[in-house]
């Protein structure tokens, strides 16, 4: 592979998802000169973006690329990569962590443990977060939802009539369905085509993901650059093992080197863990930021499952549908017993999105299934456990994820089935996400006050490493039951806010 040197940015940012576009997106103003190294490509404008078929029969966006189970066969991951990260594909869901999932909380299974600051610490990031992503939605409907120091930029996505009576029935029966905060211009996804936005490819169709927020946001100054086909494939640190020296990244068939004065690694957990695996040195053995051995550890992906309800005396006309949730059963089972998790409704599911999971169904025939039902996601926190874990073998991707919690996630199920059935929908079936579904990973290099039990600081710094920063759901601590994607980006921007005040780009 051939050589080369080029001009040197002040900062590199590893990845272009959530974590790296809003970072930033915080940091665009500062003046630095900043270079986003993203290994893929835009996601074109092409009529295969809303092909049902193609993104869930016959995968047209995944990866071809194969990781490993712990001592086990290979499999094909959900991650994608692309500017914007997994969020081109995500839900849109734009929510908080509850101000309790903070703290110390006991699930059935153990202990989710406290973050190392609190809800009021990360509170003004999650406002400016969701102004930076035009979230859409609505204050006072959700018993569970945190304080706000500023309400939502728009209101909420509104409910479509075959979704509005099923919201409607379950608040008849003592529920408190709430209207998800979302970062979706329903108009312009919907003058692009008649499909949800949920799993769905977007290329500026009105979905506010990582590209179209904060990248947008971030490259209006001239500082910021971003470019595409460049795969990180090594961190190597100067003569005393501490400072990140250099970043070595493929490109068109050559090796390039930078030497910027700041490194943000925002791969996603399992990435941003594999390259500070890969970048071991004399100085550093067991691999960069890891002299708490927890790099890689605490790998976490939520248990979660659809959930479909069907009635013969409903009918589903709605295009969208993911507009409403339930956090009835998140900060107990309803009973006072331990947490279960949060309900909110999936994007409409087809007869050709069943189809990929029921492949000898004719897919009319699911078609006429699907018009008589409503499809559900029911998710419970992941608890993070050092045996959950990413690692490497040479070139390949190691997952050995342990899920812990499942048995509260089977109630929440159940629990979910119950009150469905109570709303009218006497047939309910239920089936589980597995790893092969990114089902929001997080983990992997968490935060922490003890640099013996975490990689990173408060503010996403590696403790071994001063110019060397992790800003993805790798350093979450815990994984809550709710989509992380905001509090990525609260936390990304607080982050950003540190740096300059700190001038730490020197």
């Amino acid at each position: 592979m051939r050589k080369t040197m080029e001009s040197q940015p002040d900062i590199v940012i590893i990845g272009s998802g959530v974590g790296g576009a809003t970072v930033a997106a915080g940091l665009a103003a500062s003046g630095a000169e900043i270079l986003i190294l993203e290994a893929g490509s835009h996601i074109e404008d092409l009529p295969v973006n809303r092909d049902q078929r193609a993104i869930f029969q016959r995968g047209h966006f995944r990866p071809k690329e194969t990781w490993y189970e712990a001592g086990g066969p290979g499999f094909n991951p959900g991650n994608y990569y692309n500017v914007g990260g997994n969020s081109k594909f995500y839900g849109a869901v734009l929510t908080r962590y509850r101000r309790k999932d903070f703290e110390e909380m006991q699930h059935r299974d153990g202990v989710s443990p406290a973050w190392p600051f609190s809800y009021e610490e990360l509170e003004p990031w999650y406002s400016k977060a969701e102004q930076l992503y035009q979230v859409r939605g609505k204050l006072g409907e959700d018993p569970t939802e945190p304080a706000h120091s500023s309400g939502y930029p728009h209101g909420p996505v509104p409910d479509e009539p075959a979704i509005a009576m099923v919201r409607e029935r379950l608040a008849e029966i003592g529920l408190h369905p709430y209207s998800l905060p979302l970062g979706v211009d329903i108009e312009r996804w919907l003058a692009k085509g008649k499909t949800p936005w949920d799993a769905h490819p977007n290329s500026s169709d009105g979905k506010m993901d990582a590209e179209t927020a904060a990248l947008a946001a971030a490259l209006k100054f001239p500082n910021v650059r971003l470019q595409t086909g460049s795969r990180v494939t090594r961190l190597a640190t100067g003569p005393d093992g501490k400072a990140i020296g250099t970043v070595l990244y493929a490109k068109d068939g050559a090796e390039h080197r930078l030497s910027p004065k700041l490194v943000i690694l925002s791969a996603g957990a399992v990435q941003s863990a594999v390259l500070l695996l890969r970048s071991a040195d004399d100085s550093n053995p067991t691999g960069l930021a890891n002299r708490s051995d927890q790099v890689g550890r605490n790998f976490m992906n939520h248990n979660s499952s659809a959930v479909i309800a069907l009635s013969p005396w409903y009918r589903n006309d709605s295009v969208y549908q993911k507009t409403f949730g339930l956090n009835d059963f998140y900060l107990s089972d309803g009973a006072g017993g331990p947490p279960l998790g949060n309900i909110q409704l999936l994007g409409r599911i087809s007869g050709a999105i069943l189809k990929a999971n029921m492949p000898a169904m004719p897919e009319w025939l699911l078609n006429r299934m699907s018009a008589r039902g409503i499809d559900f996601y029911a998710m419970s926190e992941d608890l993070p456990s050092p045996e959950s874990r990413v690692t490497v073998d040479g070139e390949r991707v190691v997952l050995k994820w342990v899920r812990t919690n499942w048995q509260a996630h089977l109630d929440l199920v159940a629990k979910l089935k119950a009150v469905l059935k109570k709303a009218g929908f006497p047939v309910v079936l239920a089936r589980a996400f597995d790893k092969r579904t990114p089902s929001h990973q997080c983990g992997t290099v968490r935060i922490g006050n003890d640099p013996g039990q975490a990689p990173l600081d408060v503010y996403c710094r590696a403790f071994d490493h001063p110019n060397l920063f992790v800003v993805d759901a790798g350093f979450l601590p815990t994984s809550a039951a709710v989509n992380p994607a905001l509090t990525v980006a609260a936390q990304a921007l607080r982050v950003a806010d540190h740096i300059v005040k700190q001038d730490l780009r020197s």
